[in-house]
């Protein structure tokens, strides 16, 4: 489908709005309109009828078969930017083709909960609820879930110091990869000879990022090992990285220090035993559903039996918060396996659930395979989320954090619930983008919060071979955190 743009450059606002509606399809940018515009498009134009003012109207058309729509409206800059009355404008015409809204109507950004918490501060709450209701369409329960997210996640964030930061250490291995994920893993069977090396030049690195940590006077508030999968490697590696992390860090202000066990079948008395004893308070335990069948489809070599043992397992331990992931809309899964799912895990009373949206990311196996996103499916997933949301607020959960993705399943969302005081501060932090993360590892990504607001980022090399051979260029980019703090003053 084109999109046209006459005298504007909205097309990433526009295109990611009409993929929503349009998810299979691809689109391509045109500026020099013609007289004669080939179907189907959509146009986008401006017209000026003073220069040297701000005034201005803009104009919408969408032409699809034998549906044509157009609209207009004058742009007051106290009222808004002329893209999101160009948003506003293609979103009623698209609701109009296809019989559809959006539950986040509009919004295709990420992070919804920071842009909610800005607004709040310029507007009073009635403002507020009817500019996310009237100027970005926001469905009345999406509206109320980011009330409550923003509010919670906000007595997290007033409790942060100031050069406070976390520390994220990733484990880039897994003992399989999924056929939705898209992150930069490792199958161990073709890998597991880099696995010791990876983890002696992790450790150097941790090693280093704490050297630069006190110079510049840091307080570790949280850290947080992900992946892959962290409890791939041996007891005696994950002591190791853990300890390195304890020992280097001054960790007399940590107020969390969570693991992702996220595969069942990785899982072993003797690891938790070795996590326990560095410290670590939160892990989680990631079944995304507990039907072995679509287990199965996904590729994931472990049973809904094998999930229930390594909860079992960790209490055994003594871990008393406990995370559990579950993904809406995965292939095979209909609405009564999940609701069966859901029930399961909150009747074993985790401290934190995590329902995910599929998100069909190029780069998955799955899409990959040609697998598309499908409108049955995604009112199915909406079904799944909905009943998510009633029953864990029921159960005495709340949302503490959110964020959305692009090629989402439904244009839903994924939210993290917890228990009163169960809240995990690292999936804030680095979702909120208002305090710094330090990041060691292969794909590792350092994000360097300024007080205005904006984030430099410093990236590592993705894959583990990439990051053991460019080790030591890789440690020369830290340099750009002395910079940045250099900087800062």
């Amino acid at each position: 489908m084109k999109i046209y743009l006459d005298n504007n450059q909205f097309y990433y606002e526009i295109e990611k709005l009409a993929a929503q509606f349009f998810p299979n399809t691809k689109f391509e940018e045109i500026h020099n309109v013609p007289d004669e515009m080939e179907a189907p498009y959509i146009y986008v134009g401006q017209e000026y009828d003073h220069e040297e003012t701000l005034d201005h109207t803009v104009r919408v058309a969408v032409c699809i078969d034998d549906f044509y729509r157009s609209g207009f409206r004058d742009v007051d800059p106290d009222q808004g930017d002329a893209v999101l009355f160009a948003a506003n404008l293609l979103y009623d015409l698209l609701v109009d083709f296809t019989g559809v809204e959006m539950p986040w109507g509009v919004l295709t950004g990420v992070r919804p909960i920071k842009l909610y918490r800005k607004l709040k501060q310029e507007l009073d709450e009635e403002q507020l609820r009817s500019y996310f209701r009237g100027m970005y369409r926001v469905s009345s329960e999406k509206l109320a879930l980011a009330a409550e997210t923003e509010r919670i996640e906000s007595s997290i964030l007033r409790n942060t110091e100031d050069r406070s930061f976390s520390l994220y250490i990733a484990i880039p291995f897994c003992p399989t990869r999924c056929s939705y994920c898209s992150f930069v893993t490792a199958p161990t069977k073709k890998t597991q000879e880099l696995i010791e090396p990876y983890t002696e030049l992790l450790c150097r690195e941790i090693e280093q990022t704490a050297v630069i940590a006190k110079k510049y006077g840091l307080k570790l508030e949280s850290i947080y090992m992900g992946g892959g999968t962290p409890t791939t490697l041996s007891a005696e590696q994950l002591s190791k990285v853990l300890g390195t992390a304890r020992f280097c860090f001054d960790i007399s202000g940590l107020r969390e220090l969570t693991v992702e066990a996220g595969r069942p079948d990785t899982i072993t008395d003797e690891k938790l035993a070795a996590l326990k004893d560095a410290g670590v308070d939160r892990i989680s335990i990631n079944p995304q559903t507990l039907n072995d069948e679509v287990l199965e489809t996904i590729g994931r070599h472990h049973s809904a039996s094998d999930v229930i043992d390594a909860y079992r397992m960790a209490r055994k331990h003594g871990f008393d918060h406990i995370n559990m992931d579950l993904i809406a809309g995965l292939p095979g899964e209909t609405f009564g396996s999940f609701r069966n799912s859901l029930d399961r895990i909150v009747a074993m009373k985790p401290e934190s659930v995590t329902v995910h949206t599929l998100c069909m990311k190029r780069a998955s196996d799955m899409t990959q395979a040609g697998r598309q996103l499908d409108k049955e499916e995604a009112q199915t997933a909406a079904e799944m989320v909905t009943y998510s949301n009633k029953l864990l607020h029921a159960a005495g959960y709340r949302p503490y954090y959110l964020y959305r993705q692009s090629r989402m399943v439904g244009n839903l969302e994924n939210t993290g619930w917890a228990k009163p005081g169960k809240e995990g501060y690292y999936n804030v932090f680095i979702m909120e983008e208002e305090q710094t993360i330090l990041s060691c590892g292969a794909g590792a990504v350092t994000k360097l919060c300024c007080p205005n607001g904006s984030v430099v980022r410093i990236f590592n090399y993705k894959y583990p071979y990439e990051y053991i051979d460019g080790f030591d260029k890789l440690i020369d980019r830290k340099k750009g955190i002395e910079d940045f703090y250099d900087q800062l003053g």
